[in-house]
């Protein structure tokens, strides 16, 4: 009698092993895809903000008055990051790129000051910078205005189609994980559909023999997230030291999240599953239970 009670409780022990270790699997795969959904957006955003404008200030505007300006432009809503760069520091740049100084032949400086604005990722598109563009052409201190504007377009459409992608792969997992995990827990409950008729015979009701299933579910849930939290854990830090930059990206907002999405689906969909198959077996007649 004790070695059938260790032979079933090491054929119960393998099967939660077996349940956990599939989960967690489905659950590393479900994290990637919410890890880059949220990486994408952040990804997004700081590529809109790393388009600029390039406002070419006139010669008449000293350096006081350009950094007025710039202070000015720094509380407009769309302006994110503004770089000042003077008419001695454009010539350096453009010496150190063509290799020679054209004031050498032409007698005068021909670089105009220019401030760099970096926008704020809602302000990136086509119909905010034609009011941009507009208000800032007003300004008397501002000779020119230049813009990628086909650049954002392209940057915009790609970013669009990059995120329909994501959504729709995000979908398509999450379905395919519940299928899993809910084939996954429907066998562990299938060895006990005798012990459950049993129960149910003896008068326990629904909820009492619900019970230790749902909570063996929630655990197995919370084992497997935290089991895929680390693995996507060490993923993210081995991609951190190979690219240190990517925490431009990979925010801690983005680690939070992904963890907590892991850790909830988890619970939610092992909980689903069992209560699922616990009352599957439920509604069955003795003579049911024997042909399936």
């Amino acid at each position: 009698m004790s070695k059938k009670r260790k032979k079933a409780r090491s054929r119960r022990g393998l099967q939660v092993v077996t349940l956990c270790i599939s989960t967690t699997m489905v659950l590393i795969l479900l994290g990637m895809v919410v890890f880059f959904v949220l990486s994408a957006r952040n990804l997004s955003a700081h590529m809109k903000e790393n388009l600029t404008v390039t406002l070419m200030l006139k010669d008449s505007v000293s350096v006081n008055d350009a950094h007025l300006f710039c202070r000015e432009l720094y509380h407009r809503p769309y302006s994110h990051d503004i770089d000042y760069i003077s008419k001695e520091q454009a010539q350096r740049e453009q010496v150190k790129e063509l290799g020679s100084d054209p004031s050498e032949f032409l007698g005068f400086n021909p670089f105009p000051a220019t401030l760099e604005i970096r926008l704020n990722a809602d302000y990136a598109c086509r119909d905010s910078l034609k009011w941009i563009a507009k208000e800032l052409k007003k300004d008397k201190r501002v000779s020119d205005l230049a813009y990628m504007e086909d650049l954002m377009d392209q940057v915009n459409v790609n970013i669009s189609r990059v995120s329909i992608i994501l959504l729709v792969l995000a979908l398509l997992l999450t379905f395919v994980s519940f299928s899993l995990i809910s084939n996954t827990v429907r066998l562990s409950i299938y060895a006990n559909r005798f012990v459950i008729h049993t129960m149910k015979l003896v008068g326990a009701s629904w909820g009492f023999i619900r019970k230790p299933f749902l909570r063996q579910a929630v655990l197995v849930g919370v084992i497997a997230a935290v089991l895929a939290n680390c693995v996507l854990g060490l993923g993210v830090y081995g991609l951190y030291l190979t690219q240190p930059g990517v925490l431009d990206i990979v925010t801690w907002d983005v680690l939070t999240l992904t963890g907590a999405s892991v850790l909830v689906f988890g619970i939610v969909i092992t909980a689903l599953c069992a209560f699922l198959a616990v009352n599957k077996f439920l509604k069955m007649k003795a003579q049911e239970l024997y042909k399936i």
